[in-house]
């Protein structure tokens, strides 16, 4: 049977998408922690807007954006080809991973440190390498149950809307389908992990969170529009790899068109 699989063009496509998208996603959570100035990393001042009553707004984000918009790529990509029961799965796997890693994060904070490991890193500016462990591991649930729910609800609306639009589009217009939902679903992403972590686990005022909101969308919009070409890139080189009969009956079949029709098309690895 393991031989079967590995023969299959279709199943090792979809394993290799499948693991790209949990390991991103995990990553994209870990590094999340910490904050940069977006204006600095190109070497300009920090802008400061002032959106529904909030002043001094900029491009403060979590590294973590960084990595996000290609979760949404990635996406669009496997419901291109799979269908939403297939985004669905590798979503749950991602989420299931991601609560994993983090109760093994807390679990190896709570493991007594060594008596010589606390001064380690003092050489390099960090006193204390327990607590500085601590610090960068240790996000709050508020955080995470965040982060989590805003990735599965952001997750159903994308999938949602990407097909709605094709089934009016059909095969064309690839960049609508792919872009708008991402739009969509990118700011409905922005609004609940802050929304979750910030304005119940916090208490922070609606105008704070929604002017952060916007600011974070204006980014994440941004680089999803930037990314669309990557759609296509992506499409030329999967039809390359699985054939273009083989390419077009899996599209189909992700469309409901013809229910996994691509299983039946023998393809060599």
């Amino acid at each position: 049977m393991i031989h079967n699989i590995l023969r299959d063009k279709p199943t090792k496509l979809f394993l290799g998408m499948t693991a790209f998208f949990c390991c991103n996603a995990l990553i994209a959570e870990s590094i999340g922690t910490k904050i940069f100035s977006l204006e600095k990393s190109f070497g300009l001042h920090p802008v400061s807007f002032t959106l529904f009553g909030q002043t001094g707004l900029s491009f403060n984000l979590t590294c973590g954006v960084l990595l996000w918009p290609l979760e949404f790529v990635m996406t669009d990509i496997v419901n291109e080809y799979y269908g939403p029961r297939a985004v669905r799965r590798i979503s749950y796997t991602a989420v299931a991973l991601i609560a994993y890693a983090f109760l093994m994060y807390y679990l190896a904070m709570g493991v007594p440190a060594a008596d010589f490991w606390f001064g380690t890193g003092v050489k390099n500016g960090v006193p204390n390498m327990s607590s500085a462990f601590n610090s960068i591991f240790g996000q709050g649930m508020w955080i995470i149950f965040a982060s989590i729910t805003a990735f599965l609800i952001s997750q159903i609306v994308d999938v949602t809307i990407f097909h709605r639009i094709k089934k009016v589009t059909g095969e064309k217009r690839v960049w609508l389908r792919s872009t708008g939902s991402t739009l969509v679903s990118q700011l409905v992403d922005s609004f609940i992990v802050l929304f979750i972590a910030f304005k119940i686990g916090q208490g922070w005022s609606w105008q704070l969170v929604l002017g952060i909101c916007i600011m974070n969308y204006i980014y994440k919009a941004t680089m999803a529009i930037i990314l669309t070409p990557v759609i296509y890139f992506a499409e030329i080189r999967i039809e390359k790899y699985l054939g273009h009969e083989t390419a077009k009956r899996m599209k189909k079949a992700a469309m409901g068109e013809e229910q996994d029709a691509f299983m039946n098309v023998p393809t060599a690895g």
